[in-house]
């Protein structure tokens, strides 16, 4: 591109001659002005942002040095050249301290002034495009980071990073990932459809920095983006109650951002852990939340058509103490609580009135949700609704509504009276799998899943639940056990221990073995046997966390 040249001299016979002597646009300059000091100079300089000043050093109102002095600070990027009738070492020196580009005496012929414009218009591309090098890398670097802050999110959600690592990780991103209490919510933001794409999209920008700001008046979080519309929140917070108020809040949030920027929000919520691997559990959990809420949501929308919008539950029955009853009630109360609580039902006129089956169905969502938050039920959501949606539609008369919500109750007293410890045997013979497969590099989830016959999804969270650690923090735990028993009762070398264990990389063996046992390889080695209490169990081997 054509640098543009700016002129500043007292004497207009040197101002016409390096005007008109010179075939600026042949050279490949654009000549955009000049000036007969500097106080006329300046606001002209300002206006037009030449590329390089060439400018007299003795000029009356204000001189060379001082127009030099102003345009550096003004336009940094704008090159100057001083050109002078005096050879004065004072004036040289003066020049140096205003980071001038050159320095030459008068008289100065064209040609030896094109070659200099020409040096200076070189380095103004060199420094152009060094900029401009700079600044991508500056945006890759930028991008990497964020990947990989988000992959670490990711993982850690997943369920994929050992605790340890985790925090090391996040230490090395300048990530402040340590805190007392975690949890995590999941977004999903859309637009209508007959929103512009780029209408749609400031939308849901705007939604998402409108939720921001409402988690960050109640906690720190992390966020990690998994789709152009989904979002992953990790909460973090030193006070247990900020995060359950936050928690109840963001319904609220919910409803007012979508009401404001014309969006819908799908949104689950996990629950509050105190340890860094629950953020895998609450993870989990948070996508059940947000499916199970998305499923309700549909429902009471198809109710609300249904019945033009005039459709009140509780007219019929009452379902919060419904919910009360199954959660304190008995067996030995259903019978009278029930008929006295679905007293509303018997004004219904049964089959021919749809009421009746919009109250039911209503109010087996509320149960199923209920169960699902205290009790962890594993059965598959969808089945369950399938199943008593049926049932619902078998029903021809109030007896048979009775009957159906006795079923109910003594579906949610199943799920109450299953909820302790129904995966002992299951989590058993994953640990056993471990303990006879660990010594495989490519031992996963997945192989364990597959050697009980459930979803690795499933696994993941019911080990977590019942054991208080993820499978990986598992699977690491016991291979540094095992690595602690090679090297107290064998001569191995630490890289043939590493091998033996499922590490090929000895190096990463070494660091992820003092992090857990605070020892290093030869320190352990010397002093093992002071420290056999940690070979006992899994339980005496302290976390990496």
């Amino acid at each position: 591109m054509n640098k543009r040249i700016f002129l500043v001299d007292d004497e207009i016979v040197i101002r016409e001659n390096i005007r008109k002597c010179i075939d600026w646009t042949k050279e490949g300059f654009i000549y955009c002005g000049d000036a007969s000091d500097g106080e006329m100079a300046l606001p002209l300089i300002e206006e037009l942002k030449p590329d390089i000043l060439i400018t007299d050093i003795k000029m009356p109102f204000m001189n060379g040095l001082e127009l030099s002095a102003i345009v550096r600070k003004q336009l940094p990027q704008t090159k100057i050249i001083l050109i002078s009738g005096h050879d004065e070492f004072d004036y040289v020196r003066q020049a140096l301290k205003i980071w001038v580009e050159d320095y030459c005496l008068k008289p100065i012929g064209s040609a030896d002034l094109i070659r200099l414009l020409r040096e200076v218009a070189d380095k103004i591309d060199r420094e152009a495009e060094f900029k401009r090098r700079i600044e991508q890398l500056t945006r890759d670097l930028s991008e990497r980071e964020q990947q990989s802050r988000e992959q670490l999110i990711s993982q850690l959600c997943g369920g994929l990073i050992p605790s340890a690592e985790a925090i090391e990780n996040a230490a090395a991103l300048q990530i402040p990932l340590i805190a007392r209490f975690y949890a995590v919510i999941l977004t999903d933001i859309r637009t209508n459809s007959a929103h512009e794409e780029e209408r749609a999209t400031i939308s849901v920008s705007l939604a998402e920095s409108e939720l921001a700001s409402i988690m960050a008046e109640h906690a720190e979080y992390l966020t990690a983006r998994r789709s152009r519309t989904e979002n992953i929140w990790v909460l973090k917070s030193d006070c247990r109650e900020r995060l359950e108020e936050l928690c109840r809040l963001f319904s609220e949030a919910v409803q007012s951002v979508e009401s404001r920027l014309g969006c819908t929000i799908s949104y689950g919520i996990g629950s509050i852990q105190h340890r860094l691997h629950g953020v895998h559990t609450s993870f989990i959990e948070a996508e059940e939340d947000k499916h199970w809420r998305k499923i309700t949501r549909q429902h009471r929308s198809a109710l609300l058509d249904m019945t033009a919008g005039s459709y009140h539950q509780e007219v019929f029955l009452n379902r919060d103490e419904f919910l009360e009853f199954l959660i304190l009630g008995s067996r030995d109360q259903a019978d009278t609580c029930i008929h006295k609580m679905a007293e509303g039902l018997a004004r219904i006129e049964w089959p021919s009135s749809l009421y009746g089956y919009y109250a039911l169905t209503d109010l087996t969502f509320a149960v199923l949700n209920k169960a699902r938050q205290l009790y962890r039920i594993s059965e598959p959501v969808e089945a369950s609704i399938d199943s008593l949606r049926q049932m619902i539609q078998s029903i021809q008369s109030w007896q048979d509504a009775c009957r159906y919500l006795l079923r109910l109750a003594e579906l949610f007293w199943r799920w109450r009276s299953e909820a302790a410890g129904r995966y002992g045997e299951l989590i058993a013979q994953v640990k056993a799998f471990v303990l006879q497969h660990y010594s495989q590099v490519d031992l996963s989830l997945q192989d364990a899943a597959n050697h009980v016959n459930v979803s690795p999804s499933h696994l993941s969270k019911i080990f977590s639940q019942e054991t208080g650690q993820t499978f990986i923090d598992f699977l690491m735990k016991t291979r540094i056990r095992k690595a602690m028993e090679l090297l107290v009762s064998t001569n191995a070398r630490s890289y043939e221990v590493a091998y033996q264990v499922g590490y090929h990389d000895p190096s990463y063996f070494s660091n992820l073995f003092k992090r857990v046992t605070g020892m290093t390889i030869r320190e352990f080695r010397k002093h093992g046997w002071q420290h056999a209490e940690l070979l006992k169990g899994e339980d005496t081997l302290a976390s990496p966390s």
